[in-house]
């Protein structure tokens, strides 16, 4: 993406949020509208595929807290005037001899997210006083990274997994791999720019850099194009890669694969892939860090007399002690049977008891629990009723 599309595209207005949107505010909005826009849930519909490349391209900037700090200082600066052409009035003294079109090259090249930003502009726009200076090559740009999100079951987050993922986005061309250039043929030095990806031209006291009209930046020339990718370099394609998902990965957990993202132009590195875990729950189980918890439903005989309770485990069961005179909402723990932390430590499983009360009894269970009660001593209301006594 070249410097002039910083300053001519508006991200915050491409994600609807506003200038002082926070970080989060910005992730949020942004898989919103990914999710929404995706080309696999609009297949064949160009309006939707063009929203999603305009919003990873926004978030893409905005998501990254020095990127954002240079495309807002840019903006404010070029919004305020001070480098268009006659800023003081068409035809006044003192007017600015060009314009933001004379600065980038009138469009430059689509760099995509290897161009340079607010910094990387003026160190190569003042490059020294009557022609002094050189130019550093610029180079085929990154690809743009890939956000895609997978849906796990409970048991294969804990133990971890390994799972195909299957992708529709842009992938290295395979007949030209990656260079743009007709089999049998290979990219040339650009002649203009010797390489460098830019030129340089002098104005009055300073000279000036700009990407390269030639090659658009990149340094090398395509005479005979890939007749697959157009000399692009790459193609949207089906792909299917193994991704590893460690034990213990937890739901809204963002995993990073690097350089499996969108191919560079012409050969260039290759962006980014993240996958967003979606963990689905399970029927028994729940999670609280790297421990898990489970509910069990015990009787109140159980609960008097104590018994021992064998529970499942997620790969297994185990026994636990449940001592006499248990209260319900009681916690009891087995010890590393738990989530494998990445020590190679495990957390615990947390039992919950339910004490039961049951809604219907028989005649021999109710004449049992009418014994029971008159042998058993009151509860301790004292408290309570000497509160009553007062408010009565």
């Amino acid at each position: 993406m070249s410097s002039k599309d910083w300053i001519e595209k508006d991200f915050y207005a491409v994600l609807g949020v506003d200038k002082a949107a926070s970080a989060d505010d910005i992730k949020k909005v942004y898989r919103k509208v990914a999710r929404e826009s995706h080309p696999d849930h609009n297949p064949g519909d160009p309006k939707a595929e063009e929203r999603f490349k305009a919003a990873s391209e926004a978030y893409n900037v905005l998501s990254d807290s020095g990127r954002r700090r240079e495309y807002d200082e840019m903006r404010s600066l070029f919004g305020s005037g001070a480098f268009r052409r006659n800023a003081r009035g068409e035809g006044q003294p003192g007017g600015m001899p060009f314009d933001v079109s004379d600065m980038f090259g009138g469009g430059g090249g689509d760099r995509r997210f290897g161009g340079s930003g607010f910094q990387d502009l003026f160190s190569s726009i003042f490059t020294g006083t009557q022609g002094g200076g050189q130019a550093a090559p610029r180079g085929p740009g990154r690809g743009r990274d890939v956000e895609t999100e997978v849906a796990l079951d409970f048991g294969d987050a804990v133990r971890g997994v390994t799972l195909p993922l299957t992708l529709r986005a842009p992938g290295v061309c395979e007949t030209c791999h990656g260079n743009g250039a007709k089999p049998g043929t290979q990219p040339r030095t650009c002649p203009v720019c010797h390489g460098a990806g830019v030129t340089t031209r002098n104005q009055g006291s300073f000279s000036f850099s700009e990407p390269c009209r030639n090659c658009q930046g990149v340094g090398t020339v395509v005479e005979e194009k890939c007749p697959e990718c157009h000399g692009s370099g790459g193609v949207t394609k089906t792909r299917t890669m193994n991704v590893r998902f460690p034990a213990g990965v937890a739901d809204g957990q963002r995993i990073r694969l690097a350089g499996r993202g969108e191919p560079g132009e012409r050969g260039g590195p290759a962006g980014d892939l993240f996958v967003q875990v979606k963990v689905r729950p399970d029927e028994l189980f729940g999670r609280t860090g790297d421990d898990l918890t489970l509910s069990v439903p015990v009787t109140f005989a159980e609960a008097v007399l104590g018994t021992d309770l064998r529970v499942p485990t997620l790969d297994g069961a185990v026994t636990l002690r449940v001592p006499p005179g248990t209260p319900s909402g009681r916690v009891l723990r087995a010890r590393g049977k738990g989530v494998v932390r990445r020590d190679g430590q495990a957390g615990d499983l947390l039992v919950t008891l339910d004490v039961v009360v049951p809604a219907r009894l028989s005649d021999e269970a109710r004449t049992a629990l009418e014994a029971f009660a008159e042998q058993s001593p009151p509860a301790a209301r004292e408290h309570l009723d000497a509160r009553v006594r007062r408010v009565s």
